[in-house]
């Protein structure tokens, strides 16, 4: 049974300060807002900043001889005005978000959250058509793929907060979810909105090292992806990030690599129990279970004292597909106590 726990706690709600004399200042920190009240404020944000922003689509409709195949985004004003809107040509996903997963105290439960997203190459149509191609089958990469990118991260008014667009570098989607630990290259802000993005985008094709530490990719996924704070930092404090802050990311997708983070035969996507795309919540151990872990870091998903590659393998260590299940309950015996 799917068990949701706690991956952290939120500690401090007041700090008070006093001087020798004990009439000093008293210093309140805010609690966090509601999840329930940010998300339509950030949606809002979001919507007028995509009606009122354009990219830079006709370069990749015609693209000149030294196109970069870099979005760019720029304010549909003046000689622009013309412009086709953002709105008008992204997608829009609906994804849950529960208090826990950003480690607030006030219980909330599955707070809708709108997250947008532009596929500038291949196109967003083009990128349905592909999905549905059998011969494409591994370009997207999933919510627990290591993916390989140049990207910029900003905020709506334009100040970058991270970017690395001249030396692409691997981000881990798992762990851009982890509110517990760093998540990144000189990352302190947390990204599950990319984490649940980027599988809407196509990897690159041949990609050749060239001998002197940089590598050639053709045909990479190029696209921007924005987002509300409950996808994002929320009420962390960043010097760069103001809290609540929606955030916009645009990058190249070049390469990506199927996880199995513990090691234990079974691929990290495939232990996203409930298929919600948020792999921290997904915990098959016995209620007994000291110190929960998510299931795609357990080498023991069921807590049963036998490791999960043990009993999805035979003699000789071959992983059986599909995974045995010995009393027929419909439980594959990695995920059930009772059997091992």
């Amino acid at each position: 049974m799917e068990k949701r726990f706690l991956v952290g706690l939120l500690a401090i709600i007041f700090l008070g300060a006093c001087n020798d004399d004990d009439d000093g200042p008293n210093i309140m920190v805010e609690p966090p807002r509601l999840l329930a009240e940010v998300a339509p404020e950030n949606d809002a944000e979001i919507r007028e900043f995509l009606e009122t922003h354009f990219y830079n689509y006709e370069d990749f409709e015609n693209p000149p001889p030294d196109f970069d195949f870099r979005i760019v985004i720029g304010e549909i004003e003046g000689e622009n005005a013309g412009k086709t809107p953002l709105i008008q040509q992204v997608e829009t996903v609906p994804i849950n978000v529960s208090s826990f997963e950003l480690l607030l105290s006030e219980e909330e439960n599955d707070i809708p959250h709108n997250l947008y997203y532009l596929s500038a190459r291949p196109t967003n149509e083009e990128v349905e058509m592909l999905k549905m191609d059998n011969s494409c089958e591994g370009c997207f990469p999933t919510v627990a793929d290591s993916v390989f990118v140049s990207y910029e991260g900003k905020l709506l008014d334009g100040t970058v907060f991270d970017g690395a667009f001249n030396n692409p570098v691997w981000f881990d989607l798992a762990r851009l979810q982890d509110l517990t630990q760093p998540v990144g290259l000189n990352m302190n802000y947390t990204a599950r909105g990319l984490s649940e993005g980027l599988p809407f985008f196509k990897k690159g094709d041949n990609v050749v090292e060239n001998g002197d530490g940089t590598v050639t990719v053709e045909n990479f996924g190029v696209g921007v992806i924005i987002f509300p704070s409950g996808l994002g930092n929320f009420n962390r404090i960043n010097d760069m990030i103001p809290q609540y802050s929606p955030l916009m990311f645009t990058f190249n997708l070049l390469t990506l690599n199927d996880t199995d983070h513990d090691g234990d035969g079974v691929p990290s996507i495939q232990e996203d129990v409930d298929g919600n795309g948020y792999l921290y919540d997904d915990n098959t151990d016995s209620d007994s279970e000291p110190l929960p872990i998510a299931n795609f870091l357990d080498p023991d998903d069921d807590g049963d004292g036998v490791s999960t590659r043990s009993e999805i393998s035979d003699s000789n260590d071959n992983i059986i597909i599909p995974f045995p299940d010995a009393n027929n309950d419909g439980i594959p015996d990695y995920l059930d106590p009772d059997t091992n």
